[in-house]
């Protein structure tokens, strides 16, 4: 049975909710604030998350954005009052998937939901490995060989991604799309260079042969053979 937790603070949405959900054979759990929604996403493992913006405690935002600082990919549809395009935005900038504005016509909720689950998932595998590269996703270790690498929370992400699309060619556009959520890309940034520089600093280090690599005026690859 498919699991969607559901983090909102109000009864009477929150009841309609669940009632449309168990009705179409989803198994619902029932957050009413933000912190025990974000305890319970981390427990539970949901296979799909709704969740209000405006939750007492801590906010909806700050929940999704604590999951996705922690490589919680589950798919996530904001609930949300605030229906101005930068509200939007911010919301899915955040690492929300999907954005609905209240009021919302419950049957509109559910064609979401349904549409989230039917997205390809990334592996389920906790250990990824690229050439000498090991990534322990249960753990959050890194090793390049018998050298463990210290990675930062965005850094790991980055590598995660990179290691599941080793030899392939990723854009600038993708990274940003993919390990920091905007769904809009800036005309300018180099904030996937600064980056990218410190991954390939701690990833290749003097002596080793090189793994990530500049495509120029393309992106960046991770050669899993040399």
């Amino acid at each position: 049975m498919t699991r969607i937790l559901l983090i909102e603070d109000d009864t009477e949405t929150a009841e309609a909710i669940v009632a449309e959900l168990a009705e179409r054979s989803f198994e619902v759990q029932w957050a009413p604030n933000g912190v025990e929604g974000l305890d319970r996403a981390r427990t539970s493992h949901p296979d799909a998350m709704i969740v209000d913006r405006m939750l007492p405690g801590m906010d909806g935002l700050t929940v999704v954005e604590a999951l996705r600082n922690d490589q919680i990919r589950t798919p996530v549809l904001v609930l949300s009052a605030l229906g101005a395009v930068d509200d939007r935005v911010r919301g899915l900038r955040m690492g929300g998937d999907d954005y609905l504005t209240k009021p919302f016509a419950i049957v509109e909720l559910v064609a979401r939901i349904e549409a989230l689950l039917r997205r390809p998932t990334e592996s389920r595998e906790t250990i990824l490995q690229a050439g000498p590269l090991e990534l322990d996703l249960i753990e959050r270790t890194a090793r390049r060989g018998e050298r463990e690498i210290d990675l930062l929370p965005r850094e790991f992400r980055l590598l995660e991604y990179m290691m599941r699309r080793s030899d392939q060619l990723l854009t600038r556009a993708m990274l940003l799309e993919e390990v920091w959520n905007y769904k809009f890309v800036p005309a300018t940034t180099n904030l996937i260079d600064v980056h990218m520089g410190r991954l390939r600093h701690k990833v290749d280090a003097p002596g080793e042969v090189q793994l990530i690599h500049n495509v120029r005026g393309s992106g960046f690859i991770l050669r899993s053979h040399q």
